[in-house]
């Protein structure tokens, strides 16, 4: 495992990139063991009054049982496994005094599996939500786009095993993406780690 931290250097944000947070082989046995064990589901949404499946999987773990609201979903907590509260535990020993209480985990099984523009600015999520996001399996890019200035843009590749944290001002200022691909890929597996109030 390498903690190299790269900053994403963009305007009114606090974003690390930590590319090798997992190695690959630690990663890939991880993610064979959530395909299988973790209960996915696939819920409803409703956008612009057109209610349709999401456009992946979810699931919702957590150690406050504290349910989570988006986009009229409102999805309740099992309790974390041992895999995921060793993820998380590592992650807080890194940016320290973060303590999470939540996952929400995303399965993308396909490149026309996606997740539309939004900022995680619940406001269940506190004043300055800490967002930690590990990506396993397929890469995929994540677009970053300012709620203000349309002109700011940016795009990076997460990659097997890496970790992306979003904190400060982050959420209030940009809003992020991962979009659909034409291409033939394989499953992503993405955890969301958060603290739910």
């Amino acid at each position: 495992m390498t903690q190299d931290a790269l900053k994403i250097n963009l305007p009114e944000s606090d974003i690390i990139y930590y590319p090798n947070f997992l190695s690959s082989e630690n990663a890939t046995q991880l993610m064979n063991i959530l395909q299988t064990t973790i209960a996915w589901q696939q819920d409803n949404i409703t956008v612009f009054g057109k209610t349709y499946p999401q456009p992946r999987l979810t699931a919702l773990y957590g150690n406050n049982m504290q349910p989570y609201s988006y986009s009229d979903i409102t999805m309740y907590p099992l309790p974390f496994t041992k895999e995921l509260n060793e993820v998380k535990t590592t992650i807080e020993s890194l940016i320290s005094p973060t303590v999470f209480t939540s996952c929400l985990l995303n399965l993308y099984r396909d490149g026309k599996d996606s997740n539309g523009w939004h900022a995680d600015d619940e406001a269940s999520l506190g004043k300055n939500p800490v967002i930690a996001s590990v990506s396993l399996g397929q890469e995929r890019f994540f677009n970053f786009k300012h709620k203000k200035d349309k002109s700011l843009k940016h795009k990076m590749l997460l990659t097997h095993g890496s970790l992306l944290i979003m904190k400060g001002s982050t959420q209030h200022n940009w809003l992020h993406q991962i979009p659909k691909t034409s291409r033939k890929i394989g499953e992503r597996i993405n955890l969301t780690f958060r603290v739910i109030l």
